[in-house]
């Protein structure tokens, strides 16, 4: 489901690209194709997944960081990105030996991001482009159903593949110098070192993130 969402994004950039050059990329309060710079920050919904993303398993996340819009033509921009994003996934067990309780990967990556964007309506637009991360922290806890927690020692980021990457697709609007919208991650390259223990932990895995984000440009 979430594939054919980011496939449907991007094939609407694709097929409303000739009519959205005639739309503006500017706000309706400026004259002129002006690159913005500005923050943003708002809430990931994160999983892991071989083939399928199985939803019981989210885990809500965060995004923060930095983003600069510059304009190449009326209606279309390039927008990098640097941020700072939670990712990983949950998953509940119970068992005679653990009892009940939950794992919980915890996933801190930086990441840059290189979007195209494109106004489909006025301050309206699609966008979707590659992205790279590096992995800066992680661990994995477990969460008991007496709400004491341990975390898994043996397991921290030099254990995971420091480098991640994939594709990126979503939906922004843009009101005055303000922006919102939501996108959606997909990951390429497996979460942990093949034959591993966090290869073998994360089952070969790879991310997937729907984030939504509100942001300001100065």
């Amino acid at each position: 489901m979430k594939r054919i969402m980011c496939a449907a994004i991007v094939l609407a950039a694709l097929t409303t690209g000739t009519r959205s050059f005639a739309q503006v990329q500017q706000t309706t309060e400026e004259n002129s194709l002006t690159p913005k710079f500005g923050i943003k920050g708002g809430v990931n919904l994160t999983n892991m997944f071989v083939d399928e993303v199985s939803d019981e398993n989210m885990k809500v996340g965060f995004n923060a960081g930095f983003f600069a819009k510059l304009p190449v033509t009326r209606g279309f921009s390039i927008q990098p990105e640097l941020l700072y994003t939670s990712k990983g996934a949950k998953e509940k067990y119970n068992n005679f030996i653990q009892g009940a309780g939950e794992y919980r990967f915890n996933l801190n990556y930086i990441e840059l991001p290189v979007l195209a964007v494109i106004n489909v309506a006025k301050n309206f637009n699609v966008h979707a482009g590659p992205y790279v991360s590096y992995l800066a922290a992680a661990n994995i806890k477990n969460l008991h159903d007496d709400h004491s927690q341990d975390e898994i020692a043996e397991l921290d980021a030099d254990n995971f593949n420091r480098f991640d990457y994939g594709l990126v697709g979503g939906l922004g609007v843009d009101i005055s110098n303000f922006t919102i919208g939501a996108r959606y991650n997909y990951g390429l390259r497996e979460i942990g070192k093949s034959g591993s223990l966090s290869g073998q932990v994360t089952k070969d895995s790879r991310n997937s993130a729907i984030s939504l984000y509100i942001g300001v440009g100065f």
